[in-house]
């Protein structure tokens, strides 16, 4: 007769260093693969496709095109490449990168890991974040033409228009899109740069008289300036605006799905060089980055280091870097890329006469500690 309710009891066998060694390797498959599972909430940069100002990109279509198209003036032929720099961002609000992938990221010299919040403030969409870039590349691309004309001393007529207020900031419930600005504290609006000098000037805490045109009417504004959630130090108002400019001859820029402001002063250039006899590089390949202003300012960027290792791999030897960047970049320049520290478009010309000649170019200022 058997007793069915009798306990078995089982005695666990000793592992060996083996079967430690087997059962160690399966967590750390195990947990290396909850890691690919998890989200993390950071965003990776990496360097982004090249493009060259004096060449062609292909259109929505499919088709070559040139990436710069004049005219209604005389043009002539280029040499050698003036290259725009980008960064791919992977990663958003919809879509966090896992942790394996963040881990990876962090191992590579040529990426960056980021809180998502830097790129996304809080409420910010994928979609929120398309159209803004989509804005500042247009906006890039008419300070741009503007910033080569001026640069060569051809007039045109310019006012400065709202696109969109930035939610959560000052200007959001009292600017509208196509606003004309005025005047900023009593001082006549004629490019995006006066309007950021009015902010800097009045800082952070303060505010700014505005007068803009709505309708044909005139409206006074009193706006509060505040410290950008980006960084938390640069002051701002909150808007979005662009120069509406009318200009003597056409300027048609074509580059599709590359969003942000970052390539305003390579399209100056490459601009200035097709309105110009002669090459500005000298056949030379020379990359470059940095947002443009219609008096030729060149401003800061995002993705420095990884726009230098994009700079490298495409074959430049020289990169033209904005000087509020260079802190960011010391240290990190790839071998066999010259960068040339440069602060206007003035300053990006006599670095390309210095290249194309080789008159003075081993003395171009470029970035250092200190």
């Amino acid at each position: 007769m058997t007793d069915s309710s009798t306990e078995t009891v089982l005695r666990r066998p000793r592992m060996g260093r083996r079967g430690w060694g087997v059962a160690l390797l399966a967590l750390s498959v195990v947990g290396a693969l909850g890691l690919a599972a998890v989200p993390a909430p950071y965003v990776i940069e990496m360097p982004g496709p090249v493009y060259n100002t004096l060449g062609s990109t292909k259109d929505a279509d499919g088709k070559e095109t040139p990436l710069i198209t004049v005219s209604g003036t005389e043009t002539y032929p280029t040499e050698g490449e003036l290259s725009m720099l980008t960064v791919y961002v992977t990663g958003s609000p919809d879509s966090h990168p896992t942790w394996f992938e963040v881990a990876a990221a962090w191992l590579r010299p040529d990426y960056a890991v980021l809180p998502m919040d830097l790129l996304y403030p809080e409420g910010t969409t994928r979609t929120d974040s398309v159209n803004a870039a989509k804005i500042q590349m247009d906006n890039s691309q008419q300070e741009a033409i503007a910033a080569a004309l001026t640069n060569q001393g051809i007039p045109f007529e310019s006012e400065i228009i709202v696109a969109e207020a930035t939610p959560g900031y000052p200007a959001e419930k009292l600017v509208k899109p196509d606003d004309i600005v005025k005047t900023a504290d009593g001082i006549p609006i004629h490019n995006v740069s006066d309007l950021r000098a009015v902010i800097k000037s009045a800082g952070i805490g303060n505010s700014i008289d505005l007068v803009v045109e709505r309708n044909g009417a005139t409206v006074n504004l009193t706006v509060g300036v505040v410290a950008s959630e980006q960084d938390g130090t640069t002051p701002v108002i909150g808007i979005l605006c662009g120069g509406k400019y009318q200009f003597p001859f056409e300027v048609d820029i074509s580059l599709a799905d590359v969003g942000g402001s970052s390539a305003g002063m390579m399209f100056a250039l490459g601009i200035i060089d097709t309105i110009t006899p002669g090459s500005l590089n000298g056949g030379e390949n020379v990359a470059g980055t940095g947002e443009i202003s219609a008096d030729g300012l060149v401003g800061p960027i995002g993705g420095i280091v990884q726009k230098a290792f994009g700079a490298r791999s495409s074959g430049a030897t020289w990169m033209l870097v904005p000087a509020e960047n260079c802190a960011d970049l010391v240290g990190h320049i790839p071998a066999g890329l010259r960068d040339v520290s440069v602060s206007t478009l003035d300053d990006a010309m006599a670095a390309l006469h210095a290249i194309s000649t080789q008159l003075g170019a081993k003395a171009l200022p470029h970035c250092s500690a200190g």
